[in-house]
């Protein structure tokens, strides 16, 4: 009876350990069937990240930076009212530079262009004003990108230690470890959010970091246009002290008298055409003693080539601008530099002293003539010292006098309103563009 009944709980328990086996071999499929599921979903993009990164905002600094954008726009409304002015002026000067040359009509002329530099100036300082503004905006916006960016690296730093924490668990174990597919889902999702996360956060501060360079590159721009256009309202303001003064000097020697106007305009002509025969003749007698001695053929230098004749490359007048002061006289046959009183002038090439016109009076022009190969010559003009001689051989860059211009000092001559050099290219006697050939 005993061996029966422990025969029978032999059996019975062996049958409980047969349906157990099955129940964990079922649990177990039952697993492996939630892990290959939730893999297949991984492997076709079905599982999403449900996180949200911070968006990069302007932070603290937003109001601020919003009313200067505001300020900026309203400089910049009048900055093209100004320009539409001062539009409206050149258009007036035009039309009286088509009209017959008279005193009434130069007299408009400067006039109109004493309005029109007015109004220049007053841009150029809303443009000064508005790059300050820009600068201050770009400054506020690189501090809340700095703090974008020590935000994100909290973020980042958080991520990674989440990261490491489970680094060393695989999909495997997270599927050992929970009893339902949904409990398994969402511990997946969370191991594919933080990864997600992680590689947004570095994103976004690259993204940061690059934006924040461009802002500082933006700033070191606008610092660099901002010196330029101090630099451009400095000459614009002299600009119009030399339209004043020409203004005065036409009604002090017309006296508002047309005649006495015919009288100095067939004066200013007369000198013009004067300097302008001393130049050539100069040239042509000097250049034929030098090739009979077959010097100008010996000079090693490159055809074309010139170097400037000062350290300022500023033109303020070109070769025949349209609004150059005496066009009524004639047209201008250079460049103007701009150039203080007294500014070394050196050779812009090798060549040789065609003509020293030297000059101890104001009204009298005073300028050097350089003759160099293939018929190029340069001429230098307004100087108030001169420190060279006919004939004699320069080489590049040597000191040939200093500058002047300045009405009333000695050489600056008839056709002067403030200090500068006049610089001349002539390619067989013929005046061209020195823009073509300076280096």
């Amino acid at each position: 009876m005993t061996e029966r009944f422990l025969t029978h709980d032999c059996v019975q328990s062996g049958f409980e350990m047969t349906l157990l086996t099955e129940y964990a071999i079922i649990h177990s499929m039952k697993r492996a069937v939630y892990f290959f599921v939730i893999m297949l979903l991984l492997t076709f993009g079905i599982i999403k990240s449900v996180f949200v990164f911070a968006q990069d905002d302007l932070g603290g600094n937003k109001t601020e930076i919003d009313q200067l954008n505001t300020q900026i726009a309203q400089k910049k409304q009048k900055i093209a009212e100004l320009e539409k002015s001062i539009e409206e002026y050149k258009s007036k000067i035009k039309q009286k530079q088509l009209e017959a040359v008279s005193l009434n009509n130069q007299m408009a002329i400067v006039s109109n262009r004493i309005s029109e530099v007015g109004l220049d100036i007053k841009s150029t300082e809303q443009k000064i004003e508005s790059l300050i503004l820009e600068i201050d905006t770009l400054k506020l916006e690189i501090k809340d990108k700095e703090q974008v960016i020590k935000r994100q690296k909290k973020i980042l730093a958080g991520l990674l230690r989440n990261l490491y924490i489970q680094n060393d668990r695989n999909y495997l174990e997270i599927a050992a470890a929970y009893e339902s597919f949904s409990d398994f889902y969402n511990r997946i999702q969370q191991l594919e959010t933080l990864n997600v996360s992680l590689g947004s956060s570095v994103k976004a501060i690259t993204e940061a970091r690059n934006d924040l360079d461009v802002k500082k590159q933006k700033i070191e721009e606008n610092k660099l246009s901002h010196q330029k256009l101090n630099e451009s309202l400095e000459l614009k303001k002299r600009g119009l002290d030399e339209q004043l003064y020409l203004k005065q000097s036409l009604l002090h020697q017309t006296q508002n008298s047309e005649k006495k106007f015919n009288t100095l305009l067939g004066s200013l002509r007369s000198q013009y055409q004067s300097i302008e025969s001393d130049i050539t003749m100069a040239e042509q007698e000097v250049r034929r003693r030098l090739a009979e001695q077959d010097k100008l053929e010996a000079l090693d230098e490159q055809s074309g080539l010139l170097y400037w004749p000062t350290t300022s490359h500023f033109i303020t007048c070109s070769f025949h601008d349209p609004e150059y002061p005496y066009r009524y006289v004639f047209e201008h046959t250079g460049i103007d530099i701009k150039s203080s009183q007294g500014t070394p002038v050196r050779a812009a090439a090798s060549g040789y002293v065609g003509r020293a016109k030297f000059c101890s009076l104001a009204s009298c022009y005073a300028y050097v003539m350089l003759l160099h190969a293939d018929g190029l010559a340069t001429v230098y003009g307004h100087l108030s010292v001169i420190n060279v001689k006919e004939e004699q051989f320069v080489t590049r860059g040597d000191l040939i006098g200093y500058s002047g211009g300045r009405p009333g000092t000695v050489g600056a001559g008839p056709f002067v309103t403030g200090p500068h050099l006049h610089f001349e290219v002539r390619r067989n006697g013929i005046p061209v563009d020195p823009m073509g050939y300076l280096n």
